[in-house]
């Protein structure tokens, strides 16, 4: 009698086992806390071509870009469960009207999602009825082998101003960790450390040539000094932000086409 207590009991031990992992969640479905992602199909269709949409998880937060605004909601997950919003903060810019109405249906996914699914690194918002609103791939988070073009510069007056028109303002991030670039007039050169969204430059070395054009060198001084400031990196698509350790805006890049 003992003996057959005993095998019941191991069975039934080894069925409680299984059915606990089994309901701990699938394994292709990781926490989303921390990841960050680029809209790959909408609806079945795939983005509009200069509209990027994209989606990060900070926290209690969804945020990011629709392709025309940027955009803020609270997110809770439970298991392979998800709830986005309702509501969503966004910013109120006016785009062509392909942009916004590609914007009206990805912020109209998210809030409709029930469930999400992770696998091959992609990332997949299912509705309630199971049916596809969305997928995206994963957003990279390694700067090596990637080039940039500045949009915007912190002038160390608490602004950040825009690049200067007929002036180009670049960097590079090779994968042995030298960046280089130009800083509108002169060439640049220093070195980098990245991970876990942290980003330290060593001061740079750059030419030393004169530029007559009104503004340039002043331009230049503020982005190298710029550069010296940051601390921590964030990429959204095709836009890269680099931060100062209050916060603080030093360096904002796109992407620079490949050529």
């Amino acid at each position: 009698m003992r003996r057959l207590q005993f095998s019941v009991a191991l069975i039934a031990g080894l069925f409680v086992t299984h059915e606990h992992q089994a309901s701990a969640g699938p394994a292709d479905n990781p926490l989303l806390d921390g990841t960050a992602w680029i809209l790959k199909s909408l609806g079945g269709r795939a983005p509009t071509v200069g509209a990027t949409a994209t989606l990060r998880f900070d926290g209690s937060r969804a945020q990011g870009t629709d392709g025309c605004n940027r955009y803020s909601a609270p997110v809770t997950t439970q298991g392979v469960n998800i709830t986005i919003g309702p509501r969503a903060a966004t910013t109120n810019m006016a785009c062509p009207p392909d942009i916004m109405q590609q914007a009206d249906g990805f912020m109209a996914a998210l809030t409709s999602a029930a469930r999400y699914r992770v696998s091959g690194g992609e990332l997949s918002l299912l509705g309630g009825d199971g049916a596809l609103l969305a997928t995206f791939a994963a957003q990279p988070q390694s700067l090596a082998g990637s080039s940039w073009h500045a949009t915007g510069i912190n002038n160390g007056k608490e602004a950040v101003v825009s690049v200067l028109p007929d002036t180009s303002v670049t960097i590079s991030f090779a994968k042995d960790g030298r960046a280089a670039g130009s800083a509108g007039c002169n060439s640049f050169t220093s070195t980098y450390q990245e991970g876990g969204g942290a980003l330290r430059f060593t001061p740079a070395a750059a030419t030393r040539r004169m530029c007559a054009t009104p503004g340039v060198m002043e331009q230049e001084h503020s982005f190298l000094k710029a550069l010296e400031s940051v601390v921590t990196m964030r990429i959204e698509g095709d836009s890269l932000e680099l931060r100062t350790k209050d916060g603080a805006l030093a360096v904002e890049f796109r992407r620079s086409p490949k050529s």
